[in-house]
């Protein structure tokens, strides 16, 4: 994992989160970032983090359980920028499911009103970011369902009631164990016995 902080480089006014990243995002632009690597500006440091096999794995996995439970047009993103609330927060979640009927605003980026279920499976380099705060962020956005998925110990951790810049329910589930969001707003079982390990 490589770390930049643009701190330097680049006006973080709190008032203009939305412009400053947009300037942080344009700047990475012009930057060798190099191929393979995911980009993301987590509270105003950027992040950018090898893809790796098993992380796809288990992503792809989870996309094609969307699929089979809302069609093959379900509106799914990954590793795509949306700005959540908190001071510079351009994330870009593994895996994030869309409202029906969501549109790209007119910076042609999805609104993180719109996302009902992210999933973020963690690498050691970034776990400290979806533990911490990325999981804020998603909580302040309200975003109904966030699922960690930790190939490192075979776990998933499910978080559900976002209130005040937290979810109030956790649920642990091993590999090898169904992950039921069927009470959820995604209303499917999530199978992570082939969900492999690293």
């Amino acid at each position: 994992m490589v770390t930049v902080v643009e701190t330097d480089r680049i006006e973080m006014a709190e008032s203009d989160n939305e412009h400053t990243l947009d300037a942080m995002f344009d700047a990475l632009e012009r930057m060798p970032v190099p191929e393979g690597y995911k980009v993301e500006i987590v509270e105003g440091t950027v992040f950018m983090s090898p893809l790796r096999h098993v992380h796809w794995q288990i992503i792809r996995r989870i996309v094609r359980a969307l699929e089979d439970a809302f069609g093959l047009d379900v509106l799914v993103a990954s590793d795509e920028r949306i700005d959540f609330p908190g001071h510079l927060n351009g994330l870009a979640p593994d895996v994030a499911k869309l409202r029906d009927g969501a549109e790209h605003n007119a910076r042609r980026l999805w609104s993180c009103e719109d996302v009902e279920f992210v999933a973020e499976v963690i690498s050691r380099d970034t776990a400290r970011n979806d533990y911490g705060p990325k999981k804020t962020a998603y909580a302040y956005a309200e975003v109904p369902i966030y699922l960690i998925v930790d190939p490192y110990v075979g776990r998933c951790h499910v978080h559900t009631q976002p209130k005040g810049g937290d979810y109030l329910v956790e649920t642990t589930v091993a590999f090898g164990t169904d992950v039921d969001l069927t009470g959820t707003d995604v209303g499917l079982t999530l199978g992570t016995g082939e969900f492999p390990r690293d």
